[in-house]
């Protein structure tokens, strides 16, 4: 897409959802020791670090699956208890927002874009973080795991969200930091820029159609002009 064209697109946009882990916040230290401990209770061997760093985005389930395999998915449900499990002991307060999003979320809501948060993270947890930053407010929807029966890359959360809030595709961003974000958001049939803050490389998705791409949150405002 030309610099002419994306700019006339950017100039259209009324609502941006994001997509909130390795987008808006890392919780990867609260994820590993989630997951761990469901490895853990089930007595299989504990991935590595790096290994479920990369299942970040991911539901419960297909996060089991990718780890573990085909081969224990008799035990999924009983591994996504017991992450929720270890979750509401630790992951609000091992979960750090990166920096700069205050000062970009606020700075884009005082532009008067109506704002969203899109995520396989259980809303009520992304709800506790953001009200600990004061943030809660900035937010006019949030869609979790909880509030759908298919998640990411389905469709159905983003387009749950953008019925919620009464938003026009054509006018709607997504941001997100995988693949998985990418093909959401071509399922959705909505507009979608990469943020680079995730396990992603810039190359990752150079399948898709974007409209631009962020090495952070922090270059937001740059990119819609304000």
């Amino acid at each position: 897409m030309g610099e002419n064209q994306q700019s006339e697109v950017m100039e259209k946009i009324e609502a941006i959802l994001f997509d909130f882990d390795f987008t808006l916040a890392d919780s990867s230290k609260g994820v590993e020791q989630c997951v761990s401990y469901g490895f853990k209770m089930l007595n299989l061997p504990i991935p590595s670090t790096q290994e479920i760093f990369k299942t970040i985005g991911l539901s419960l389930k297909e996060t089991f699956l990718k780890l573990a395999g085909n081969q224990y998915k008799n035990k999924a449900e009983a591994f996504s208890q017991f992450f929720i499990e270890k979750a509401d002991e630790v992951m609000v307060d091992l979960t750090i927002m990166f920096d700069d999003v205050s000062n970009v979320i606020h700075i884009i809501k005082n532009h008067g874009i109506t704002l969203g948060i899109v995520s396989t993270k259980f809303r009520y947890r992304i709800e506790s973080i953001l009200t600990r930053e004061n943030l809660l407010e900035c937010f006019d929807v949030i869609v979790g795991a909880e509030d759908v029966k298919s998640h990411k890359p389905n469709p159905e959360s983003l387009l749950l969200a953008i019925n919620k809030a009464t938003l026009s595709l054509s006018h709607t961003l997504y941001l997100g930091d995988s693949l998985t974000d990418a093909e959401t958001a071509k399922r959705a049939g909505v507009s979608f820029v990469p943020v680079l803050s995730g396990m992603a490389l810039q190359e990752s998705f150079k399948n898709y159609k974007i409209l631009g791409m962020l090495k952070s949150i922090s270059e937001l405002p740059n990119m819609l002009g304000i």
